[in-house]
C-alpha cells in the first residue's frame, strides 16, 4: 500500500472526502515527524512506538580505495511494533 492507497482507504472507511482524508493523513505524518525532530517519541498504544536513535560519528573505510573516511553523526527514526500490531500480523 502506498500513500495514495492509504488516503483512499481512510476516505472509504471514514466517509471523508478524498481531499479531507489526504489532509488528515498528511497531518498525522507531519505531527509524527515534528515530534521526532524535537527528540520526543510517539507512542500509539496497540500499534507501536516511533523513536529517534542517535549514531555517533565514526571512521569508516572507502570500499573502493580503502582510504579511511569520517562518517558524520546522525539521527535515524525507528519504529517498534506494539503487541496489537504483532498479533494482527501473526494470525
Amino acid at each position: 500500500m502506498n500513500k495514495q492507497e492509504l488516503i483512499a482507504a481512510v476516505a472509504g472507511v471514514t466517509g471523508l472526502s478524498r481531499s479531507d482524508a489526504s489532509g488528515a493523513v498528511e497531518s498525522v505524518f507531519g505531527i509524527i515527524g515534528d515530534t521526532l525532530k524535537k527528540g520526543d517519541e510517539v507512542r500509539l498504544v496497540g500499534f507501536g512506538t516511533f523513536t529517534v536513535s542517535k549514531r555517533k560519528a565514526s571512521t569508516g573505510r572507502n570500499p573502493r580505495t580503502g582510504e579511511p573516511m569520517k562518517i558524520a553523526a546522525s539521527s535515524n527514526p525507528k519504529f517498534k511494533p506494539g503487541k496489537g500490531l504483532k498479533d494482527a500480523v501473526n494470525l
